[in-house]
């Protein structure tokens, strides 16, 4: 199979997780006899300083002809006194809507071997398997207006949807459900929000779509307190933009590091693909961060863009046997290291390598 991807890797860690993201997949190609092929260009902050824009348009042009696109992070602490739209947080915006992709998938699952990570009693985590959908072009974060008056001391931002935005995003989650555990949990503000009314009235009636998924309703607030002391409980998740981005941030809690935490935007022209962490520029360069989450989002690409099952079961099987043999990078070190290897980017980067093609060439 050919496959031609995109990576824009991005500020401050991003670089170094794609890069072992992209090794990963070569090993990948190369043992199953595919052709990928990968072309590299800026976004965010790095784009800031050598283009005068958070996303240069030769970026959108390359990542329409692609087949998916790799994202590292983005953003930089030189940037925060620019307008939302001019930072680097505005050009991952921008690629979302160029693309068109609508729904983020956000897998989350228990690891065992790091439960000792979690605040959470491993009793409670154990066994948790929840794909998050996430609506990402609408809502507060693209409604308009939005505005900072300065000069009044106000700010407003809108948060929008309609009745076809919630039901295309909610039939996403209901044939994902149809495939797991049929089981399908909606959370709003209904309670509240006219917004969040709309977005229930919608799903409800896409679920007559659906009869073998069972659908339940949550209040936020509610399903916060919920993923931290009963997350078995669920299996798909559908929420709107800006609940979306704080639940599957929270749920990082679970797996013990938000660097293990993959996504994928699917629905548009191009899937876009990046792991749910930010830059982190304060260890930029170092060798300190986890690659994981990012070779695990390019699992994702193979299930999803080129449907190929057996290697993306395959990559997600190598990362818990590396997990599995103590091998860990230092977020996941914390506490009792008895036991443990702590090891750089790109030594874990090596061992998911080396695990790849053990399971694959056995296979």
């Amino acid at each position: 199979m050919k496959l031609k991807i995109l990576v824009t890797a991005g500020d401050g860690i991003g670089p170094e997780v794609t890069n072992e993201a992209v090794a990963v997949l070569r090993e990948t190609a190369a043992l199953g006899g595919h052709d990928f092929t990968f072309m590299e260009k800026r976004i965010g902050g790095v784009a800031i300083v050598a283009d005068g824009t958070p996303l240069p348009q030769d970026t959108i042009d390359a990542a329409l002809a692609s087949d998916a696109v790799l994202l590292g992070a983005v953003g930089g602490n030189e940037f925060n006194s620019l307008p939302p739209d001019k930072r680097p947080e505005g050009g991952l915006l921008a690629i979302r809507a160029a693309l068109g992709g609508f729904a983020n998938l956000r897998p989350c699952f228990s690891f065992k071997e790091l439960t000792v990570n979690s605040p959470l009693r491993p009793e409670v985590i154990e066994g948790t398997d929840i794909m998050f959908v996430r609506e990402l072009l609408g809502g507060a974060y693209f409604g308009k207006p939005r505005e900072w008056n300065k000069v009044s001391g106000e700010a407003w931002n809108t948060m929008r949807y309609t009745r076809d935005e919630v039901a295309r995003v909610a039939r996403i989650a209901f044939q994902l459900a149809q495939k797991r555990r049929k089981k399908l949990t909606s959370v709003d503000k209904a309670n509240v929000l006219e917004v969040s009314q709309l977005w229930r009235a919608a799903v409800t009636e896409v679920a007559q779509e659906f009869p073998d998924v069972a659908l339940e309703h949550q209040y936020v607030d509610a399903m916060a307190m919920h993923i931290m002391n009963r997350p078995r409980d669920f299996d798909v998740v559908v929420t709107e933009n800006l609940f979306g981005d704080i639940l599957t941030d929270e749920s990082g809690v679970i797996t013990g590091s938000l660097g293990m935490l993959p996504s994928a935007t699917i629905g548009g022209k191009v899937n876009l693909y990046e792991p749910v962490h930010g830059s982190a520029p304060d260890i930029a360069g170092k060798g300190l961060a986890n690659p994981l989450g990012a070779i695990l989002t390019g699992a994702l690409i193979l299930r999803h863009t080129a449907g190929l099952e057996a290697e993306a079961a395959a990559i997600e099987s190598s990362v818990r046997k590396v997990l599995e043999q103590g091998f860990r990078t230092p977020d996941l070190a914390r506490g009792n290291k008895e036991g443990l290897t702590v090891l750089s980017t790109t030594e874990i980067g090596a061992k998911v390598r080396e695990t790849v093609k053990t399971l694959l060439v056995d296979a």
